[in-house]
């Protein structure tokens, strides 16, 4: 099988990869992060009635309209209306009503008067100032009027987006339902954090690191196991998997050694491999199949070669299932801070910070099995083939993290 670019893998990928159809309602204050399935159109203006920006006193703007501070215009309080109640009471020539922030305007009124500009009289009030007509004065549906669609389907829900819906009444919102990923980490070698590291072994930091990608990406997977280096083993772990599982991923055992088990227990179980080998470092041994229609991505066992793939292939997928934008790649550009030394002809990415169009290479090796060099690291620089050498001040173009 030839081996293939990352554009290509990623095409492939995403054409085995279905945008998630079902639908499911959840409350507004469990909806931050989650894709619209529908238009949401109000029902109603908003706000509902005229009302006041200000504390101060509603009334006629012809009444106030030679007030000054050497000669005040006295108006007659006949009410008062605060936030949250309302009078039915028609304001007449000559007359004031005493508001609050947000109170309802009464009829007859064209203005409110800061009560700065006043005497904060209680039955008589005294107006320092002219208001023009509609001056401090919210007209009904000034937010939003009955029959406009606020939000559209497809829309990821933010903070902003769950005060609208909240400000529409809406108590549930209907979503997509989110990615179920399985996540099987392979490697007789491996242990899981906290246990006793016996002679030979190693911590399994690509089962956490896989996890906490898809929580970023708002996806909590539904499966997370280790699974033995027996090609019998990971094929059941495989079909137990695609059961739910709208993405499986694993790591490890995919290239031609004694141990890389992922071939046989892909064809054990009766999947379809799709490519194996991208062009790339890392990550070049990727393997992708389909198993019941399930995309199964296969990753190296080596930790930057897993945080490499989970952007150019993991992401896009999970963009595509969940109709996500915001997880769309952005590639950004720059000069570099520092040298980077290791040879390479062919594609390989390369661990960066960038900021204010500056790429700094991490103290620490570059090794595909070194993961601690990528601490603080926001982007993956894109050498590709035929790039000259990069060296502090050349050009260079990333993928932000």
């Amino acid at each position: 099988m030839e081996t293939i670019s990352v554009e290509q893998a990623e095409a492939l990928v995403l054409e085995w990869t279905k945008e998630i159809q079902e639908v499911e309602q959840v409350g507004v204050e469990e909806a931050l992060g989650r894709i619209l399935a529908e238009d949401m159109t109000a029902s109603f203006d908003n706000p509902p009635f005229d009302r006041s920006p200000i504390d101060g006193y509603a009334c006629r703007s012809e009444d106030v309209a030679e007030a000054s501070e050497e000669h005040p215009v006295r108006l007659k309080v006949v009410e008062e209306v605060c936030a949250g109640s309302y009078t039915q009471r028609e304001v007449r020539k000559g007359e004031a009503v005493r508001i609050m922030t947000g109170a309802p305007v009464p009829e007859g009124c064209d203005c409110c008067v800061r009560q700065e500009d006043t005497d904060y009289g209680e039955d008589v009030v005294r107006i320092y100032r002219p208001e023009k007509e509609w001056g401090n004065y919210c007209f009904k549906g000034e937010d939003f009027k009955a029959g406009s669609t606020l939000i559209k389907k497809g829309s990821r829900i933010g903070f902003v987006e769950m005060g609208v819906l909240a400000g529409m009444g809406r108590g549930t919102v209907p979503v997509f339902r989110l990615p179920r990923v399985a996540v099987l980490t392979t490697g007789d070698e491996v242990v899981g954090p906290g246990q006793p590291l016996a002679p030979g072994k190693i911590y399994d930091s690509n089962r956490m690191l896989l996890t906490g990608r898809l929580m970023e990406m708002d996806v909590r997977p539904f499966l997370v196991r280790w699974v033995e280096d027996c090609p019998e083993a990971m094929a059941a772990a495989l079909t137990q998997a695609a059961e739910q599982a709208d993405l499986i991923l694993t790591t490890g055992a995919v290239s031609v050694g004694k141990k890389d088990i992922m071939h046989e227990a892909l064809k054990l179980a009766g999947a379809q491999r799709i490519f194996w080998k991208i062009k790339v470092k890392p990550g070049m041994p990727t393997l992708f199949s389909v198993y019941r229609n399930v995309p199964v991505l296969s990753l190296s066992g080596n930790p930057f070669g897993v945080a490499a793939m989970a952007e150019l292939l993991v992401r896009p997928a999970v963009q595509k299932l969940k109709r996500d934008e915001s997880l769309r790649l952005v590639r950004v550009k720059g000069v570099m801070a520092d040298t980077f030394s290791k040879p390479s002809r062919g594609r390989r990415l390369i661990r960066a910070y960038w900021e204010d169009g500056v790429f700094h290479l991490p103290k620490g090796l570059h090794a595909n099995g070194v993961l601690a060099s990528m601490v603080g690291c926001n982007c993956l620089i894109d050498l590709k083939p035929g790039d000259p050498e990069l060296k502090a001040g050349a050009p260079a173009e990333a993928i932000l993290l």
